[in-house]
């Protein structure tokens, strides 16, 4: 039987956002209805379909070769030093920025700092982080795990809640306050051990890593070329941003150039007219859909 990298996916909120990263990367998966095996376009790859506040527990007791994960369920599980880091992928539901876990309370209420938790009850889905943390401000309060739906509790069936947000909306929309920040997490590429020193493994996860960080890179940026007058050249580069560094090529014509460049989407609208304006002519702006260092 040839060899096989077992890798999990993460199953709920960022489920759809990891698979369009590995349609980017140019891996297709598919999920089959009702079923915990996603199908990839690699016959070397074998896919489960897991909750990433299970996948590192499951990385880390061999069940699983590698899989994706937040920092903060790593932690959690108490796992960081029984699995293998390979990457950091910044990519979620709603955003591209690290998610926070925070300690909130009801607008009205009088808990200002973490030392006024004292003998409280917080209701949270992070048990075991909320106590080291308690622990290390010197705090004892009741700790409570909570199923979902975590910020309609207070102020009937918690004094505190430690929830995580992205935008902090769904706080405010419930009337709460945040206190203070308790973790930053990103989405990891975790492996096990030994799957990380087998050769083959390794090198199959450090391919996928590869494609995967590539077209992250991609995000939010487009291509840019255009012909450019070697007598124009100067100004046609001025108008590019200035930590750009353009790719020139020698065109047929000895008094013309080829300018090719990568640059942020959102700023194109504003370059193209200056481009134009500097001379450069026959540009032609293309989606990126990988971005290798």
């Amino acid at each position: 039987m040839s060899t096989v990298l077992k890798l999990g996916l993460p199953a709920g909120s960022l489920q759809d956002a990891t698979a369009e990263l590995f349609r980017k990367a140019g891996y297709k998966v598919t999920f089959p209805s009702r079923s915990y095996y996603p199908i990839i376009d690699d016959p070397e790859i074998q896919c489960t379909l897991i909750r990433a506040q299970e996948m590192a527990r499951y990385v880390a007791d061999g069940s699983l070769d590698c899989g994706l994960t937040g920092r903060d369920w790593v932690v959690e599980n108490d796992a960081v030093d029984r699995v293998t880091e390979l990457a950091e992928l910044v990519f979620s539901k709603a955003s591209r920025r690290p998610v926070r876990w925070v300690l909130a309370v009801p607008n009205d209420s009088s808990i200002q700092t973490p030392k006024d938790l004292q003998g409280k009850r917080i209701a949270t889905e992070v048990v075991g982080i909320t106590k080291r943390w308690l622990a290390e401000q010197g705090v004892s309060a009741n700790v409570e795990f909570s199923w979902g739906a975590t910020e309609v509790k207070p102020p009937r069936l918690a004094d505190a809640i430690v929830e995580v947000t992205e935008t902090g909306s769904s706080l405010r929309a419930n009337n709460l306050r945040i206190i203070c920040d308790i973790l930053t997490s990103t989405t990891r590429f975790i492996a096990h051990p030994a799957a990380a020193g087998d050769p083959w493994k390794r090198a199959k996860m450090d391919d996928l890593v590869l494609m995967l960080k590539g077209a992250m890179a991609a995000e939010g940026k487009v291509g840019l070329m255009m012909n450019v007058k070697k007598a124009d050249k100067a100004r046609v580069l001025a108008a590019l941003p200035a930590l750009q560094k353009p790719t020139i090529s020698e065109l047929s014509d000895p008094d013309w150039i080829d300018v090719m460049t990568i640059i942020d989407e959102e700023k194109v609208r504003h370059i193209i007219p200056k481009l134009k304006a500097a001379g450069a002519t026959g540009i032609v702006e293309y989606p990126l859909n990988k971005v290798i260092d």
